[in-house]
């Protein structure tokens, strides 16, 4: 009998939290005994493709789910799901989009069909619609996500979740779900103060404080919050730089206002990249005002990096596993964050690998708890 194949449904393998998630396990798991596959909903080759390929994995394309009219694709997944009778496992991240993927996978008798919660959303209130800091579409979008997330649970036979606070707000708070924590290899983030040197020479920030930042270039993040930050703390201490690593559909803009706030010459846009533990070595912060996560992969990675983080409230404490991690309200000021960003010690990094494996977030042994889960769903 060869590997049991599991079904991994993406919009896209780009290096996004709960992407970079999955292909930690997929990196760690015994693909003898179980491989991934992946149907993702973008036409275009992705960050992971390459790699997805090269660890054995096949990846299916389809179109955009429509989540007003999705008759279209229902009818595709139909016809996905008569061609591909492998599958005794789908394993859905779409959060409330999972419902679309389920309710086939479940009309095909698929015996296990995971929903697997990534964020908690704020709810949409009126004062939401009229909010400087999202658009109508953002808002719209929420309003959508918040009335599929009633259907998630219907047609899924297992809930999974990155943290409490993300299953709570996907399946409600009485539901029972299983946890998949956002794990890491802890030994890629160590810190290493000579690979710390090699960058920030390599990109000639020695002797700058170093903000970074990780994340896709969208609302969800508010990157133009932390770059108004960043300009507020330009304006009490000039040799400090702004790294921020990824790419999405407002990274334009955010060029733009830093165009237009005339600081362009301390930010600076990485873009997608493959070297994240090294970047991680040559931050000396990390700040992260979202406005809604799950359970953030990379602030797991941060505090194994030893780096000092300043995030935003709304973030689930289950993150906090360090004491390199303080928690700010996003309805503070920009200039309050920068005052707070001046307080923080960021000179010393130390070890903080003991303490994420500790916290159970290392990757090794939530291989292996998810191994034996896939293992038993083909058993019975």
């Amino acid at each position: 009998m060869g590997a049991i194949r599991v079904l991994q449904v993406f919009t896209i393998m780009n290096r996004g939290g709960a992407e970079s998630m999955i292909m930690n396990y997929y990196r760690q798991i015994d693909r003898d005994k179980i491989q991934f596959d992946f149907l993702v909903h973008r036409k275009e080759k992705a960050a992971f493709d390459d790699e997805i390929e090269n660890l054995g994995g096949k990846i299916y394309r389809m179109d955009p789910i429509n989540p007003l009219f999705p008759g279209k694709y229902y009818g595709e997944l139909r016809a996905f799901f008569k061609k591909h009778n492998e599958y005794a496992i789908v394993h859905s991240h779409l959060n409330t989009f999972s419902c679309f993927p389920l309710k086939i996978a479940k009309e095909f008798n698929i015996p296990c069909r995971i929903a697997h919660a990534h964020i908690a959303i704020d709810d949409v209130g009126i004062s939401s619609l009229f909010s400087q800091k999202e658009s109508v579409k953002e808002t719209f979008k929420k309003l959508i996500k918040l009335q599929l997330k009633k259907k998630v649970k219907k047609d899924a036979s297992h809930l999974f979740s990155c943290g409490e606070k993300a299953g709570n707000w996907l399946f409600g708070e009485k539901a029972s779900f299983t946890m998949m924590n956002n794990a890491i290899d802890t030994r890629k983030f160590k810190y290493n103060e000579s690979v710390s040197e090699v960058y920030k020479d390599r990109f000639e920030l020695k002797d700058q404080l170093i903000i970074g930042h990780v994340g896709r270039f969208a609302s969800q993040k508010n990157h133009s919050f932390l770059i108004q930050i960043f300009a507020a703390l330009l304006r009490e201490k000039q040799d400090c730089a702004l790294v921020m690593v990824g790419d999405g559909p407002l990274r334009k803009n955010m060029e733009n206002e830093v165009k237009t706030l005339g600081i362009e010459d301390k930010v600076h846009f990485l873009g997608v990249r493959a070297d994240i533990p090294e970047l991680f070595q040559m931050f000396d912060m990390f700040v992260f005002p979202s406005f809604y996560e799950g359970l953030p992969v990379t602030l797991i990675e941060a505090q194994a990096a030893g780096v000092k983080i300043l995030a935003s409230d709304t973030i689930t404490s289950e993150v906090h596993l360090t004491d390199d991690i303080e928690f700010l309200s996003i309805e503070q000021p920009a200039e309050l964050w920068a005052k707070k960003i001046q307080e923080i010690d960021a000179s010393k990094k130390g070890d903080n690998t003991h303490k994420i494996v500790k916290g159970n977030y290392d990757i090794v042994s939530n291989t292996k708890m998810i191994e034996e889960f896939y293992r038993e769903q083909t058993s019975v």
